[in-house]
């Protein structure tokens, strides 16, 4: 049923259609010239939506018949999802100026992936659910092939597509499955049918859901595309795919986990498991021998992806809690870190994505390179920086909900990945010049990654707040 109550429960959503339907006609009629209007709108826009999350915590969890949750976790990674979107946003311009103009479509893309990305975290059904993932999708391949004349930017959206596409299937089937042997599509029906057993039909959709949603959040044994789309995509696209999209499928993958399948907590423990075990290993493994930053991150998202499943794995509300915080300080690392490659230009301000150029760096930008220097000692995981806390969080979880073994090996896989970080701060600090970098960076990005760094040296400041917001996240699950 329909009613102004369920309507102020997505009133952040109906916010981002309103403000995306309307720019796409100022782009459409201002053209390329309208641009620069059409970004900063796109961050008001988004700001807007920000600031209507409080009204739809009003109306209480459940709206749309218990189609929307309106609740303190969807309102937590929407929050997160809009500041990454805005990021992307204000990081483009000057990138995409480079050869060309910028182009208006861009913002308005995002938004509608914003759209899809609220829709996601904020799902009570199967339905909801995997319309949010397609909306968010269909913007996201897009975004991948923006560069048309770029042959590494269509690649990028063409293999984008048709794994995403195969994924979306695999998911839609196991939604088919669970729907057939539970008779119904709401997290809350599922959630009773297997509270009196898991047959073997629904053991089988909660395993094709699961993987679905596995290759959304790139960890392994699905996360073939990621590499190829970091790489191929532009760098701001990148920043946004490694960001924003990744708190909203891993804060889908928790609610389906504990909503929908709850009492199916050791079936899928068992996969959350393996899939956290596996992408902390590939991605610690795989990120070594990598000579383009851009696969570097996209090997990295997946070694954090597998940390993040790490607090999932315990099924405890703590273990809920530190994922959705790990979810935020990664965010903010995510984005600071590609606002410092956004900055790697050579003399005649063409992009530049070797690890090997930025040798000398501390040289020629000091400033940019111990920005750099923040941000990867902080994806290690070295205290005192933000990002220990992060993985302490997950860590802790794990150990409290019995699941000794998961934390020392991540502990383990952490001293492991921590070499290919290491290993761009002495290309930076050790090794001599090759090229001579770009003098100046642009100054939304040096606000940006200044922003950034401050957060992830200073962050312990925050604990209070971010504790409080992440455990009120988790509690409205249980």
């Amino acid at each position: 049923m329909i009613d102004s109550a369920s309507l102020l429960a997505v009133l952040p959503e109906l916010t981002l259609t309103a403000g995306g339907l309307i720019l796409m006609l100022v782009a459409a009629f201002g053209g390329d010239n309208s641009a620069r209007l059409v970004n900063w709108l796109s961050v008001l826009v988004l700001i807007g939506a920000g600031l209507a999350l409080p009204c739809s915590l009003a109306h209480g969890p459940d709206a749309f018949d218990g189609l929307v949750r309106a609740d303190a976790f969807s309102a937590f990674a929407k929050g997160l999802i809009y500041v990454a979107a805005a990021a992307a946003i204000l990081l483009a311009p000057r990138f995409f100026s480079v050869g060309g103009r910028p182009r208006p479509e861009y913002p308005v893309l995002i938004l509608f992936a914003a759209i899809g990305m609220g829709m996601m975290v904020s799902a009570g059904d199967l339905l909801t659910l995997y319309v949010g993932l397609e909306m968010n999708s269909l913007a996201s391949y897009v975004l991948a092939s923006f560069m048309r004349q770029d042959e590494r930017s269509s690649e990028a959206g063409l293999k984008y597509f048709v794994l995403g596409s195969l994924a979306s299937g695999i998911l839609l089937y196991g939604s088919a499955l669970l729907y057939g042997f539970t008779g119904t599509t709401a997290f809350d029906g599922i959630a009773v049918a297997m509270g009196d057993g898991v047959s073997k039909g629904e053991l089988f959709g909660l395993v094709f859901l699961l993987s679905g949603l596995a290759f959304k959040i790139s960890a392994v044994p699905f996360h073939m595309w990621t590499p190829d789309v970091y790489e191929g995509a532009p760098t701001p696209v990148t920043a946004f795919f490694g960001s924003a999209p990744k708190v909203a499928a891993i804060g889908l993958t928790v609610r389906v986990a504990i909503e929908a399948l709850g009492p199916a907590g050791l079936d899928w423990q068992q996969i959350v498991i393996f899939v956290a075990l596996a992408s902390i290993l590939f991605g610690a493994v795989a990120a070594i021998g990598q000579t383009n930053i851009k696969r570097l991150m996209a090997y990295s998202s997946i070694n954090n992806v597998g940390f993040a499943l790490v607090g999932l794995a315990g099924g405890t509300p703590a273990g809920a809690a530190a994922t959705m915080s790990y979810m935020a300080i990664y965010v903010v690392m995510t984005i600071g870190g590609f606002a410092c490659i956004l900055q790697m230009r050579d003399a005649d301000g063409k992009p530049i994505e070797a690890i090997a150029s930025l040798a000398g760096l501390s040289q020629s930008r000091k400033g940019l390179a111990a920005a750099l220097a923040i941000f990867m000692f902080s994806m290690a995981g070295i205290p005192p920086l933000f990002g220990f806390w992060a993985k302490f969080l997950v860590f802790d979880a794990a150990v409290a909900s019995g699941l000794t073994a998961l934390a020392a090996f991540g502990i383990a896989m952490s001293v492991i990945g921590a070499f290919y970080y290491l290993k761009i701060i002495k290309t930076m600090y050790f090794d001599e010049p090759t090229i001579s970098f770009e003098a100046k960076g642009g100054a939304v990005e040096n606000v940006i990654l200044t922003a950034c760094a401050v957060v992830i040296l200073l962050g312990y400041l925050l604990n209070p707040v971010l504790d409080q917001a992440s455990a009120a996240a988790a509690a409205s699950l249980f």
